[in-house]
């Protein structure tokens, strides 16, 4: 499956994507603002077990910009009570901020997620110093429903994170 985007692709990961794929996550900048899953050093080890999940992943796609893959995004589905709100996530390669490619993707995933998959609410929950991250959310409808104080500890430091979320 794939999801047409102003200035991107979002696709499937494809095997053949490895080498595009160690080469735009293995950067501490982008590490230091996910969770710990997302590890730094990105080796090709960690590469071949993130490929392997997220082929077999129903919600988890690469951005891609003609038809390399520079970053990725994906929905993590609520379960029980929950299951008609989603977190998303997303990274994108280093040298690629700044060009819209990131606030492209996420209008045409919670686009997908509201009409596709019925999603009432999709959140996300950045660091509260990320502010390029707050900045995408805000510029694709997202709220500021409220800080979580001390809620998450990356790199031995600890941080707030902010709570956003689009509601249907």
């Amino acid at each position: 499956m794939t999801i047409e985007c102003d200035k991107c692709l979002l696709r499937k990961w494809e095997y053949s994507d490895l080498e595009n794929l160690i080469k735009n996550a293995n950067n501490y900048n982008i590490a230091a603002n996910m969770r710990d899953v997302f590890p730094y050093p990105y080796t090709i080890d960690e590469g071949k077990k993130w490929i392997e999940y997220a082929v077999n992943s129903s919600y988890n796609f690469a951005i891609t910009v003609n038809n390399e893959a520079l970053g990725g995004i994906g929905l993590n589905i609520g379960e029980d009570i929950e299951r008609i709100s989603a977190e998303v996530g997303y990274w994108l390669g280093e040298e690629y901020w700044g060009q819209g490619i990131v606030s492209s993707a996420l209008k045409c995933l919670s686009d997908y997620g509201f009409r596709e998959l019925e999603l009432e609410r999709i959140f996300a929950t950045p660091l509260e110093d990320n502010i390029a991250s707050r900045r995408v959310l805000e510029k694709n409808g997202f709220v500021l429903e409220g800080i979580l104080r001390k809620s998450v500890i990356k790199f031995d430091k600890i941080y707030n994170q902010v709570l956003y979320a689009k509601i249907r």
